[in-house]
């Protein structure tokens, strides 16, 4: 029994009696600013990391499902088998590996059994899956760049995991920081179990990794016994292509986790994690226990999505870098064009108040600011200028980035970031003092 008012009311629920995480700001960052992208629709926004939306016109489900139902046909089904499979439960572990897992190898060189692959809700149950079934220990760590996407952060919250933060450098995570982290937790009675990275175009940071600092990171993770958690969400925006940690690790350390949702499109809700690990001496594969935990989580991936993205997959000649490839001009575009205005605008490196980084790929740039980037400023950046961006300081463990903003160039034609970058500097004039 719970007091509202000063009154004993039953069934009210007290705050401290649910889950730490339901507290925890992180959770709550995102519901604000959609909530506040819905109270200024007129504004323009840089704050979604959401694919165009061009690219939704191109989207024909039915012709893609009965690509993939041709498909199955082919491959020895009756029509009525085939028609069975996209309308009832499937398999945990999915319907599409084999295309998947031929598209990985042809697209990435990732050379992944059907067995090793579990097609998931989006990376995002793709990560949930993984740590839960890494992290045992309270004694077990994960490292984390910093900053860092918050659905890996977000995840390891709601399962109690403990979290370390590992500073970036121009070539991605800090190595030196890895392994000084790597020993901390030794010193501790514990274990880095498990190190997240995006090497490629981290979302937010935006940093790449060497082809040498990957080597390194996959040394690292041999040496002080680790996995490699990657997340390759944004790999195919890059005008030049680097070997994918998977395809360069031989030691088994690397388990790959990726997303139809920003070469295919994000309704689909339809991810992947390669997960070939042996586990114990009896032949079977991580992703078969990772399916087992999906059971009782979403049960199954839907079919219906699994098949539009078959069916997408089929239509390119089984292949996702030749769906991405228009697209990531697209995003190349968007993102020099969002760099140039800001020079053009605020100067070529700001005023020496404000300063921005200049990533090679993705969806996002990464600004400074003089003052705190809180949620009255983004209040007052979109109800007196019209124009909306990311406070930085959910994506930063322990505190950092309070002064600090993203913007996202993804969803945005080119008049658009020109019209927002003007709305922005006039708002950083105002309100900042540059």
């Amino acid at each position: 029994m719970a007091a509202v008012g000063g009154k004993a009311v039953s069934g009210v629920l007290v705050r401290e009696s649910l889950h730490p995480s339901l507290s925890d700001p992180l959770l709550g960052s995102l519901g604000f600013l959609n909530e506040v992208m819905s109270r200024y629709p007129d504004a323009i926004s840089f704050a979604p990391g959401a694919p165009h939306p061009s690219y939704l016109a191109d989207i024909d489900a039915q012709r893609f499902l009965d690509r993939f139902l041709d498909h199955l046909r082919a491959d020895g089904r009756s029509p009525e088998q085939a028609w069975r499979m996209l309308h009832e439960y499937g398999p945990a572990q999915g319907l599409i590996n084999d295309l998947v897992g031929e598209a990985l190898h042809r697209d990435q060189g990732i050379k992944a059994d059907p067995r090793g692959i579990v097609i998931t809700v989006g990376a995002q149950e793709a990560m949930l899956l993984v740590l839960r079934a890494l992290f045992r220990s309270t004694g077990d760590v994960l490292a984390v760049a910093n900053p860092c996407f918050v659905g890996m952060t977000g995840a390891a919250r709601l399962l109690d995991i403990t979290r370390v933060a590992i500073g970036e450098t121009e070539s991605g995570i800090d190595l030196e920081a890895l392994a000084a982290a790597c020993r901390t937790a030794r010193k501790a009675g514990g274990r880095l179990r498990a190190c997240y990275v995006a090497p490629d175009f981290s979302n937010p940071g935006g940093s790449r990794m060497t082809v040498a600092a990957r080597l390194e990171l996959l040394a690292l993770a041999e040496r002080e016994d680790f996995h490699v958690l990657e997340d390759g969400a944004y790999a195919f925006t890059a005008a030049t292509e680097l070997p994918t940690l998977k395809a360069l690790d031989t030691a088994g350390r690397v388990i790959h986790i990726g997303t139809f949702a920003k070469v295919c499109f994000p309704g689909a809700r339809v991810g992947y994690v390669v997960a070939d690990q042996s586990v114990g001496a009896g032949g079977r594969l991580l992703a078969e226990d990772l399916a087992m935990i999906k059971t009782m989580v979403t049960v199954n991936t839907s079919p219906l999505c699994q098949g539009v993205i078959a069916g997408m997959l089929l239509e390119h000649g089984r292949s996702l870098s030749a769906i991405a490839r228009h697209k990531s001009a697209l995003y190349q575009r968007n993102l020099s064009h969002l760099v140039r205005a800001l020079d053009a605008s605020l100067g070529p490196a700001g005023s020496g108040r404000i300063r921005w980084n200049r990533p090679e790929g993705g969806f996002f740039v990464r600004m400074h600011l003089p003052v705190p980037v809180d949620e009255d400023l983004l209040e007052r950046s979109a109800g007196k200028y019209g124009v909306l961006w990311t406070p930085m300081s959910p994506f930063y463990l322990d505190g950092g980035g309070e002064r600090q903003l993203r913007l996202s160039c993804s969803y945005l034609d080119i008049d658009a970031i020109d019209a927002g970058v003007r709305r922005l500097a006039e708002f950083l004039t105002e309100e900042v003092g540059i």
